[in-house]
């Protein structure tokens, strides 16, 4: 179960103009796999080289990165990705590249824990777990046009408090945005 794409992604997905995505963290390369589906070419980067293995596929670069080493850093350009998924990843010192390598009209989608979340299991580490609201306030602080917003219970695919966002950069042309059924 865990292997399928998060339902908040698959809703919001279809919002990215064509052009290249960044899958953050991917992981093994659920999120990477229904970008590709979609049309998009997809860079998929994550520290784990078997995770990587997994995530490769056609339309798929991976790219192995540790972006939480000392030594490391942003690679990405400004205005490089027309989407940018993260899912259950949260290092607070990439929030500001992110939002710089997206580019106008490009959609963020971001979905990982917040605060309450320790009862339920890992994470349970304040420094891996987001303040109330605080993907809204980063979000409008970086100028990110908000689509939606949520953060809450769920119970699939397991038990966690989650935030979830769909942002875009800049200008979002209206009539792109048919959100189907949730």
């Amino acid at each position: 179960m865990l292997d399928l794409p998060s339902p908040w992604v698959q809703r919001y997905a279809p919002l990215i103009p064509a052009g290249e995505v960044l899958d953050l963290a991917c992981g093994g390369g659920r999120h990477a796999r229904l970008l590709a589906a979609l049309g998009h070419p997809v860079l998929a980067l994550d520290r784990d080289p078997v995770a990587l293995a997994r995530a490769a596929g056609t339309g798929i670069v991976t790219q192995a990165a540790d972006l939480e080493a000392a030594d490391g850093g942003w690679p990405f350009a400004a205005g490089r990705f027309l989407g940018i998924v993260v899912t259950n990843y949260l290092h607070r010192p990439l929030m500001a590249p992110l939002a710089h390598s997206l580019a106008g009209a490009g959609v963020l989608i971001y979905e990982t824990f917040c605060a309450g979340n320790g009862q339920f299991g890992k994470p349970s580490n304040p420094d891996f777990l987001l303040a109330p609201g605080e993907l809204l306030a980063w979000a409008g602080a970086s100028g990110l046009v908000v689509v939606a917003f949520e953060e809450g219970l769920v119970r699939a695919p397991r038990v966690a408090m989650v935030q979830r966002l769909c942002a875009v950069k800049g200008d979002f042309p209206r009539t792109a945005a048919f959100l189907g059924p949730f």
